[in-house]
């Protein structure tokens, strides 16, 4: 049987890909790539997260942690940024130059994505596609079954191990092609194909810029904190305080041991960690009272003259009471970057 190595993202396109190979009796292996800019929900969970796809898909799927070396690319692309901080050129030929090593280690006899011609300005023009297969050292083995009647025949095809003429020619941003060929495979619960990578965010990304231009080494931490609610820059290091109850459950998985815990006591409020940044001075009664205000200001309590709130530090825990911080003094120490 041909065997066939396919890169999915967890949204539509990709899964369709695979699916129109696996009508051709081809067996498909689809490889999900993780990094925390993408589908990281997925880690530490890989087997339910594949037993999810094979359910609402049909696909068998790999989950792969490319983190280490994303980072390495993420700094200095050779093609540069979209929009926001995302290197989509360099992105794909970064994924695809990983997925060609598994395809030989896998025995797997080409290479397919759900590229549609068109579809994304930056990575999916007729140029860009060229230019990543080269530089990606995948020119004749990527095969596009979504768009491949626009595109030159790949040795796959020309080999005869896939039937040309049972491959589509979608093309362009609509996605009504798209949704058509999900009916026929059944497939309802797919995922919108707006958004997904966190480099892309106005807000996340240029966190990340920042984060990325200050640390020779960062932790996974580090990067999941960008995404997670509000941020504040105190005198002592950064305040990060969770919008709603997701935030908070994500910031208390992030919590490393010298950081301060701070929660409205006796209201309901949003989980605040406050964390000292190496090139501040020890965090101070003064930093960690404002940092209470700041708390206060989002609890429940906030049109209170006073609010308790709960400080946990070294295993410490102890309450204070402070006045909710106002609206002019929060704004300047605001972190949008």
């Amino acid at each position: 049987m041909v065997k066939a190595l396919s890169l999915f993202s967890g949204g539509l396109d990709s899964t369709l890909a695979a699916r129109v190979l696996m009508d051709q009796g081809i067996d498909v292996i689809s490889v999900q790539f993780i990094t925390p800019f993408f589908q990281y929900k997925n880690k530490g969970c890989e087997e339910k997260a594949t037993e999810d796809f094979k359910k609402r898909f049909g696909l068998n799927v790999m989950i792969v942690d490319v983190t280490e070396d994303y980072l390495k690319m993420l700094k200095n692309p050779v093609y540069g940024y979209g929009k926001n901080f995302n290197p989509c050129i360099d992105c794909k030929i970064f994924l695809l130059k990983r997925a060609r090593k598994l395809m030989d280690e896998l025995g797997a006899s080409f290479l397919a994505t759900g590229e549609v011609l068109g579809q994304r300005p930056m990575s999916q023009r007729r140029d860009a596609l060229r230019i990543i297969e080269r530089d990606a050292g995948v020119e004749g083995i990527l095969l596009r079954p979504l768009c491949a009647k626009h595109l030159a025949p790949t040795k796959a095809e020309l080999a005869g191990l896939v039937d040309r003429d049972r491959l589509l020619d979608f093309s362009g941003r609509s996605r009504t092609a798209q949704m058509e060929l999900a009916k026929h495979y059944g497939i309802d619960d797919y995922a919108s194909p707006a958004g997904g990578c966190l480099l892309t965010d106005p807000i996340v990304s240029v966190r990340i810029r920042k984060l990325l231009a200050g640390k020779e080494i960062l932790e996974v931490q580090d990067l999941l904190l960008m995404a997670v609610g509000r941020h504040f820059s105190l005198p002592g290091g950064q305040l990060f305080v969770g919008r709603y109850e997701k935030d908070n459950e994500k910031l208390e998985k992030l919590v490393r041991p010298a950081d301060h815990v701070l929660m409205a006591a006796e209201s309901k409020g949003p989980f605040a960690l406050y964390r000292r940044t190496n090139a501040e001075p020890a965090v101070t009664e003064a930093d960690l009272n404002l940092a209470a205000r700041i708390v206060a200001r989002y609890s429940g309590a906030k049109n209170d003259p006073e609010v308790p709130v709960l400080i946990l530090s070294g295993g410490l825990e102890r309450i204070i009471s402070v006045a909710p911080a106002a609206e002019e003094e929060i704004e300047p120490l605001w972190t949008v970057y």
